[in-house]
């Protein structure tokens, strides 16, 4: 197996990894939510905590998820025009689209976050809500690690894209 094809399993592995972690994550939320419905309606206890826990859990299972789709395409995408393209045509407008939407917005959410998560890193930055939850850096961190592993699935996808589209037959 060349470098290649060892990193791209690479970036499969990390995406597939961050998919199975969010789904367990779908459902440990559905669990609390029901949880929470019993304990508010059932016996009219409420809890901040496992409130903003259902919070964390929304906000990990679709960060950790965004390269899960990528890979899997899985993802929104607009066949109006290009269920009438060719495999070559597709391949090529996948590989346009990533170089120059995916990977630099993904580069955004990293710059732009940078600032935010390391402010709430260096307060250690927990729950405004009294009863709240510790540790809300943890969670903000997940921001520019999600958009580290939608561009690392991004860049697999522009190198299996590169390859569809300069193959040398014409059902690339």
């Amino acid at each position: 197996m060349g470098l290649t094809a060892r990193a791209l399993a690479w970036a499969d592995a990390a995406s597939d990894a961050a998919g199975r972690v969010a789904a367990v994550l779908v459902v440990v939320l559905v669990a609390l939510v029901f949880a929470l419905v019993l304990a508010r309606y059932g016996a009219g206890i409420g809890s901040v905590a496992a409130q903003e826990a259902v919070l964390w859990l929304h906000s990990a299972l679709f960060l950790l998820g965004l390269c899960f789709a990528l890979r899997h395409d899985a993802h929104v995408r607009v066949d109006v025009f290009s269920q009438r393209w060719s495999p070559r045509r597709r391949a090529w407008v996948e590989f346009g689209a990533s170089l120059c939407l995916l990977l630099p917005f993904c580069v955004f959410i990293v710059a732009v976050s940078w600032d935010y998560v390391a402010a709430s890193w260096s307060l250690r930055e927990g729950s405004r809500d009294p009863g709240g939850l510790p540790g809300w850096y943890l969670l903000k961190a997940l921001i520019p690690v999600s958009a580290l592993l939608l561009a690392l699935q991004g860049l697999a996808g522009t190198v299996r894209a590169w390859a569809r589209a300069t193959a040398p037959t014409a059902d690339a």
